[in-house]
């Protein structure tokens, strides 16, 4: 009798659980996952998974239901993902620094009915439980208390369930994970992912990565980042192999983590990627001898990747770099750099035709010439690709789905042989003396400087028409620079009408719980007390 799991695979669909049971029949035993050491076979999983899902049912989980966790990355936050999904329900990673009302909106927004939390995150349930309607259960991991309003499990209790995997058969159209948006504008958007957007992006990354059985990709993004899920969680049941997933990024631990896991591939981010570049306390090359040699890695993903970021890495260290892709959480992957083809400085690739129609769009849903900054719009070219839609807001799904396009609120190009570029985010775009400024591309001139370690370009607000432009930022640890000399280097490396008038020099910069520049906030406050260019009497060529 031919399975409905192997009918969806061959039209191109799939569901996580069908990824899982076709490891158990191929290679139940062999190393799946490393998860900051503990190690995991497919079978481990699998089992507890059950007992996790069975332990679900019996408080009454449905399918449908919504399970959070509030863990760090760790072999419990991946087996509660696990857990969650094999009952049905739909997981709910939440970011690890959410507290008070970020922490109280996600688990409300959602309709959490379940919130598994590690002992030293439990205050934080704690206090919101009580506002949360739809909250049942709290299943801490670690030692437990009572708290008013919901009932108290430990995780132990719920391992001393059966092992029998539940009856909750998924389709690939399902929900299976929700993963909030930052909330820079507003509150924070539940994306609605689907079992098969989870496959379909796992199988397009591990294409970027010429990914085989033979790979070992490690990986220290938090798992509530979508990104940790599909190329660790999923990615070694899409092409065999491994992963690892470590608790957080360090410098000094990177090598010999590599080394310890025997990693071929790393997915990190821009920052991680630009910090193991300018590592100056190993300033050889760990190509060969000591303790820190790379023996194993072949790759290091991150993006953006500033072009002079890339060359340090492939000559430092002696891997390839990939950082030749776009996408965002509601859709990936928009543009991608698929084996064979190189990507050109800067871009992020060519437009990813086998999933996606992407135009760029001007303010009124017009296509615009190629090498034309406009909006990145698109829709799916196969089913299930991309999210579906916004948890609890379809006005919200619909606003961004005008004349059926969804648009991205990114500013990019497209050149003539389809590389898309990322300008800026459209709220972020400034105009200044009737010209153009992405705040991304001055940004990464800025970072260039070398005294900052932290940069966000911002438009303020202008006394005679449209944006002025202002940095605020901080200096490197032992770094000493005034404003005046930043700007004098900004002349030579700028186009002139692309200066900041102000620059203001910080401790820290404001930072959403996810990390994001709240640039909204440095916008609202303007210019005051920052230096300001016009009344220091530096003169330049305006040309």
């Amino acid at each position: 009798m031919t399975k409905m799991s192997d009918v969806w695979i061959r039209s191109g669909q799939s569901t996580i659980t069908a990824l899982l049971d076709r490891r158990l029949e191929s290679d139940a035993d062999s190393e799946y996952l490393d998860v900051c050491g503990t190690k995991l076979t497919a079978r481990d999983v699998a089992s507890v998974a059950a007992r996790l899902a069975n332990a679900m049912v019996e408080l009454g989980v449905r399918s449908g239901d919504r399970v959070a966790t509030l863990v760090e990355n760790s072999a419990e936050a991946t087996l509660a993902w696990w857990g969650a999904i094999r009952a049905g329900a739909i997981a709910v990673p939440i970011n690890t620094a959410y507290k008070g009302e970020y922490l109280r909106h996600q688990l409300d927004d959602s309709g959490a009915k379940v919130l598994i939390v590690e002992a030293d995150l439990a205050e934080r349930a704690e206090r919101v439980a009580a506002q949360v309607a739809s909250l049942e259960h709290l299943v801490v991991v670690g030692e437990a208390r009572e708290v008013a309003g919901v009932k108290m499990h430990t995780w132990d209790a719920l391992l001393g369930a059966d092992d029998t995997a539940p009856s909750r058969p998924a389709r690939p159209a399902d929900l299976a994970t929700f993963i909030y948006t930052g909330g820079t504008t507003g509150p924070s958007k539940g994306c609605m992912l689907s079992h098969n957007y989870h496959e379909a992006l796992a199988r397009q990354i591990g294409m970027c990565w010429r990914r085989t059985a033979d790979d070992v990709v490690w990986t220290p993004l938090p798992l509530f980042h979508f990104n940790a899920i599909v190329t660790a969680v999923l990615g070694p049941l899409v092409y065999g192999g491994r992963a690892a997933i470590y608790r957080k990024f360090s410098v000094s631990n990177f090598w010999p983590e590599m080394n310890r896991v025997g990693a071929t591939v790393t997915s990190t981010l821009g920052t991680m990627a630009y910090l193991l570049a300018h590592d100056v306390d190993r300033p050889e090359m760990p190509m060969s001898g000591g303790p820190e040699a790379n023996t194993t890695l072949r790759l290091i993903g991150a993006a953006p990747l500033p072009v002079e970021v890339d060359q340090v890495l492939r000559s430092r260290f002696g891997v390839d770099t990939f950082s030749g892709a776009y996408g965002l959480t509601e859709a990936s992957l928009v543009s991608w750099q698929p084996p064979g083809v190189e990507n050109r400085p800067n871009a992020a690739g060519v437009l990813n035709d086998e999933y996606f129609d992407v135009r760029i769009f001007d303010d009124h849903d017009n296509e615009l010439a190629p090498n034309t900054d406009g909006e990145i719009v698109l829709r799916p070219k196969r089913p299930h690709v991309m999210f579906e839609g916004y948890w609890g807001r379809p006005e919200a799904t619909v606003g961004t789905s005008r004349n059926w396009w969804y648009h991205t609120g990114d500013i990019g190009r497209v050149d003539d042989d389809r590389y898309l570029s990322f300008v800026d985010r459209k709220a972020d775009y400034l105009r200044r003396r009737g010209e153009n400024i992405s705040s991304f591309e001055v940004e990464r001139v800025l970072m260039g400087h070398g005294a900052l370690a932290d940069v966000a370009v911002h438009a303020v607000p202008s006394e005679l028409t449209e944006d002025d432009l202002k940095i605020t930022a901080t200096l490197a640890e032992g770094t000493t620079l005034t404003e005046e000399e930043l700007f004098r280097w900004c002349i030579d490396e700028l186009p002139y009408f692309a200066l900041p008038r102000y620059i203001e020099f910080r401790e820290e910069l404001p930072r959403s719980p996810v990390g994001r520049v709240l640039k909204r906030e440095l916008r609202d406050e303007g210019p005051a007390g920052a230096w300001d260019a016009d009344d220091s009497g530096i003169t330049y060529d305006k040309k």
